[in-house]
């Protein structure tokens, strides 16, 4: 089992959550085929299926039938959000300790949000993340959503946004609405496209209409998954946003010490030759986590390429620098 799905576990067995253990259990039958032990797998499944709670739990579910049922644009019947699959979430993250507690913090009150209810209290649901390019943010958000269970939807800029008078405030009403409908983490990248600061605006025409809908959309917000916006541009986001989100969290660019867990974590399935950590971390400071990532695969694509064996210092300096300025 996976390190995800086992901290997924012990979360879920320690706030008492039945429903998120049905979950895991089915992530973990899904993970056991994929590694192709069939039989396993199998044997996992009809143990489930025996369970008393089976019937109730899976109405927590999303059924594979929902997923279709996607928020379109009336004018031209586009989707509105893109359904990201479980198996291709990245979630891997390496952060500073006092960033990973908060990112905790939000999946462990998710997963006790029925017992917070029962005190009267809510669970964070809406969250700004913000940051420099290439910092994490949508793994960020797809993190939470793989260690909460809940589907991936990613808002279409491309498709709400139109030049239309009241179009885009309708498409936002509808992308909500469906999240109201089935739990989901509703992702917004680049929100500062429809949340920008009205006050910095020359025209007061349908931009400044759109980010007021933003707006009520969010004070109005009651779904039962979560809510994630991510911006590069904090400072053009209208003053009125940040006390809509219940944590917004700066996701920072990786010190030395996740520079060089990236770079262990990123390189760990192949032969690599003794580093000299001092130069390494010195040649990559102030880079992204994206591209210290990307720079350890492209000196792994070498390697492979040249069958040369081992990565080596020279090469993967040659491609750190190569990715300077890359975002």
């Amino acid at each position: 089992m996976n390190a995800v799905l086992l901290k997924r576990l012990f979360r879920s067995i320690s706030d008492g959550r039945s429903d998120d253990l049905y979950k895991i259990a089915r992530n973990i039958i899904e993970d056991e085929m994929k590694k192709g032990h069939t039989q396993l797998a199998k044997e996992l499944s009809n143990v489930l299926k025996t369970s008393p709670i089976n019937k109730t739990i899976a109405t927590f579910e999303i059924k594979p039938t929902e997923l279709n049922v996607l928020p379109r644009s009336k004018r031209h019947e586009t989707t509105l959000v893109t359904h990201v699959p479980t198996d291709r979430l990245e979630h891997h993250m390496v952060l500073p300790k006092a960033v990973e507690d908060r990112f905790l913090r939000i999946e462990r009150e998710y997963a006790a949000r029925e017992r917070l209810a029962q005190y009267g209290l809510l669970p964070r649901r809406k969250i700004l993340l913000y940051g420099s390019p290439g910092c994490g943010k949508t793994m960020g958000a797809e993190r939470l959503a793989l260690n909460t269970g809940l589907t991936f939807l990613k808002v279409r800029f491309d498709a709400i946004i139109s030049s239309y008078l009241g179009e885009t405030a309708v498409n936002l009403r509808s992308i909500f609405d469906t999240a109201a409908k089935s739990p989901c983490l509703l992702f917004f990248d680049e929100c500062d496209s429809i949340a920008k600061s009205r006050s910095a605006m020359q025209e007061v025409g349908e931009i400044k209409r759109v980010v007021n809908s933003f707006l009520q959309l969010l004070d109005e917000y009651d779904a039962p998954g979560l809510l994630v916006c991510a911006t590069n541009l904090n400072n053009q986001l209208d003053y009125a946003i940040w006390r809509r989100f219940d944590d917004v969290i700066k996701i920072p660019k990786p010190g030395p010490d996740e520079l060089r867990q990236l770079i262990e974590m990123t390189l760990s399935i192949a032969k690599v030759s003794k580093l000299d950590w001092e130069v390494l971390l010195d040649t990559s400071k102030g880079y992204s986590a994206a591209q210290i990532v990307r720079s350890a695969r492209d000196a792994l694509k070498k390697v492979v390429l040249e069958d040369s064996g081992r990565v080596t210092l020279e090469v993967l300096l040659e491609a750190i620098k190569e990715n300077r300025g890359v975002e």
